[in-house]
């Protein structure tokens, strides 16, 4: 079913809508919720969460991309459980990634001296929108799904000590547009 009729489901308040998403997203958003909690159980429930918020936000939400939609819901709720399971010593699994980016993307306190958020979140997409299309799939796969080195390199057909150096070459080079641009990294 094509995305502009599931979100219109959720707006008639068909609850269709919730199972056409899963039948499309489903796999989609299990594998962002996976590389980030590294927990059959807690990935359930955080796929099972995003319905539901996508239930509450639609409407008013008029989703443009719904994939993107559900993808950022459900990596925001898998992050939170991550952080909540973390405070609770129970998980590690997306630490490597936190940590991967902590030298290219100012801290919190950081960002809210130098610019908005938003801001930000511009500044990274003008960067990632300059980047070659596999470069720039690569960078949204490892830091937004959280796909491990082993499978992408696998998939490129590379060595996983490649690409980690590719890797760290993208992260400098988001580093450095962010300095140019002023931000206090």
């Amino acid at each position: 079913m094509e995305d502009a009729r599931i979100i219109e489901l959720y707006w008639q308040r068909d609850e269709g809508a919730i199972q056409e998403t899963d039948t499309k997203y489903g796999a989609f958003c299990q594998r962002i919720a996976m590389n980030i909690l590294s927990s059959f159980e807690d990935c359930e429930e955080c796929v099972s969460d995003t319905y539901g918020r996508c239930w509450d936000t639609m409407p008013p939400q008029r989703p443009v991309s719904l994939r993107a939609y559900v993808g950022a819901i459900v990596r925001n709720l898998s992050i939170s459980r991550y952080r909540s399971l973390r405070a609770q010593k129970r998980y590690n699994g997306a630490e490597v990634l936190l940590s991967e980016l902590e030298d290219c993307v100012p801290a919190p306190d950081s960002v809210q001296r130098t610019a908005e958020v938003r801001e930000l979140s511009e500044l990274i997409s003008r960067w990632l929108w300059s980047l070659g299309e596999e470069s720039r799939a690569l960078f949204i796969r490892r830091y937004w799904n959280g796909d491990s080195v082993k499978n992408l390199a696998q998939e490129l057909g590379m060595q996983p000590n490649a690409l980690t150096k590719r890797l760290l070459r993208l992260r400098e080079s988001l580093r450095a547009y962010l300095e140019s641009e002023g931000v206090a990294v």
